[in-house]
């Protein structure tokens, strides 16, 4: 396929496609040659594989964040704010998800629920990466937080909606766009008036077989399902108002 035939930037869903690999060899050279051409959003795309890299390893190996410097998240972080990309709107925003390896696609196969797995490991690492307070700046900060509400009712229906915490005592800081295995997922981070943290985390269904909660370190996940989008309030276990908010979210 000639590269004139692609005479805008590949589609958002399309750059999520290539990353995994799931384009049909024409469409995929195709982009390629257009990435090619786009030296600037070619780095970003391998940068977005380098990511995800490591983010499998630290959803893979949890025991390991506290002490592998090369996996600490404030390693990861730097290697995120480094390449954040200026264009391409939600493309693959953070892979969270897909990476290409040996010519094969990889997607989060170490976050979903195999035997091994934990109940939303994907939210853990999600907040622990992108919702901690030296985390970086939002994708969407609260300037945008329309543009986030589009998004969210684009890919999840009535389930994507941004939640107004006010009456806990709880702001929108903003959100970020991520990827995982069933598809687009979103965190939402939200402070209070002390500057704790939670965060609200949406994601296809998948495999998520019942609500619950569990502790993972200093974190808890409290984690439900609703048709077909699963969600999970990820705060500080030592955050007793947090406990409450799973509740307001379901009812609001």
């Amino acid at each position: 396929m000639n590269i004139k035939l692609l005479r805008e930037a590949p589609a958002d869903d399309e750059l999520h496609a290539y990353v995994d690999g799931r384009l049909d060899p024409a469409r995929r050279a195709a982009v390629a040659a257009w990435l090619e051409a786009h030296p600037e959003q070619a780095a970003q795309v391998e940068g977005w594989k380098r990511d995800a890299e490591r983010l499998r390893a630290l959803a893979a190996n949890p025991e390991r964040w506290p002490a592998n410097a090369t996996l600490a998240p404030a390693q990861v972080r730097r290697g995120l704010q480094a390449r954040r990309r200026r264009r391409l709107g939600i493309a693959a925003s953070w892979v969270f998800a897909f990476v290409i390896g040996g010519g094969a696609g990889w997607q989060l196969r170490e976050l979903r629920p195999a035997p091994s797995a934990l109940p939303m490991a994907d939210a853990v690492a999600a907040y622990r990466q992108f919702a901690e307070a030296d985390a970086p700046p939002m994708e969407f900060d609260t300037a945008r937080a329309d543009d986030l509400q589009r998004w969210l009712r684009r890919h999840f229906g009535e389930a994507g909606r941004v939640p107004d915490l006010s009456q806990a005592g709880y702001r929108l800081m903003g959100g970020r766009l991520l990827s995982t295995e069933q598809g687009a997922a979103a965190m939402l981070v939200y402070q209070d008036g002390s500057g704790a943290r939670v965060g609200f985390y949406l994601r296809p269904r998948g495999r998520l077989a019942r609500d619950g909660q569990r502790r993972d370190g200093d974190l808890l996940a409290q984690y439900w399902s609703h048709r077909d989008t699963s969600f999970a309030l990820v705060s500080d276990a030592a955050d007793a108002a947090a406990r409450a908010l799973p509740r307001l979210l379901e009812n609001g």
